[in-house]
């Protein structure tokens, strides 16, 4: 029987019209509209349709954004600069550097540049720093939404064997210590390139999560039978849009599976818009 479609993109519309919600209220008790501040640095046609998507989202459920859009030659410093402006504006509840950035431009100094209360992507060194001690501010975008599909799709985690595939900072690590703490309380394994026997690894998954950026690297026979595949992997091939898993085969053997596009993605961006009403939330709070 093929596997059960986890439909990323009715979740997020379900998501986001309960957020709309809460974003009335907060206006209507707090005269403040909670805004999220866009950085977007050079040309970049993929970085541009993401950062486009987010400011829709932004407008459906009532949140303010800023598009800040600055040449490819812009040098660190100008950047820095904008950042700690942004940082001083009460106006700003959440701000977004959208990578990658330009060459010339580090990384790290940039996301360690924005304030942590204002860092709603959760890439801080303090924010991950929480996230580890499960003490969050903010949970990050992606990893928050694969939880939440899991969760209100009934998938329980609690005592299951999860492995992730993939050790990035941005999906992967945050993603093992978020469904290793108390409450979701699964048993996690956290595979990367020199991991061995890979399949054999995979095949013990009752949960098996894939973000490695390899079109449809995980084949059927690396999937337990009636396990639950997460993939958030979005690769541009000759065909379209595939994931990091073989969709058509897997979904022969896996009980669950998410399919490319429409699954993790809109989830992603809605969690997004969650963390930046919490930021104003925390900002009005803290007068």
């Amino acid at each position: 029987m093929p596997a059960n479609i986890l439909d990323g993109k009715s979740l997020a519309r379900q998501i986001r019209s309960e957020l709309r919600e809460e974003v009335i209220d907060f206006i209507e008790n707090n005269v403040t509209i909670p805004t999220l501040a866009a950085v977007l640095v050079g040309d970049d046609p993929a970085s541009e349709v993401y950062v486009r998507n987010k400011r829709r989202d932004c407008e459906e459920v009532g949140i303010g954004s800023q598009l800040h859009k600055l040449p490819a030659e812009t040098t660190q410093e100008e950047l820095l600069a904008l950042i700690g402006k942004l940082n001083k504006d009460d106006a700003v509840h959440g701000i977004l550097v959208q990578l990658p950035v330009p060459e010339q431009i580090d990384t790290d100094r940039v996301l360690e540049a924005i304030s942590p209360a204002k860092d709603v992507d959760a890439f801080h060194p303090q924010n991950v720093g929480r996230l580890v001690q499960n003490r969050p501010v903010y949970l990050p975008c992606t990893p928050h939404g694969c939880v939440q599909l899991l969760k209100r799709n009934n998938i329980e985690t609690s005592g299951k064997h999860v492995v992730v595939v993939g050790r990035s900072d941005i999906v992967g690590k945050p993603l093992s210590v978020m469904l290793a703490q108390r409450g979701a309380d699964a048993t996690v394994t956290l595979c990367h390139s020199r991991t061995a026997d890979l399949p054999s690894v995979t095949r013990l998954a009752d949960i098996l999560v894939v973000a490695i950026g390899r079109p449809n690297f995980i084949t059927a026979d690396m999937v337990k039978p009636g396990a639950t595949v997460i993939d958030v992997g979005i690769n541009r091939t000759d065909d379209g849009l595939v994931g990091d898993v073989d969709f058509a085969a897997v979904s022969e053997v896996a009980g669950h599976i998410t399919p490319v596009p429409g699954g993790v993605g809109p989830l992603t961006r809605v969690m997004l818009l969650v963390n930046t009403l919490n930021a104003a939330r925390r900002l009005v709070t803290s007068y």
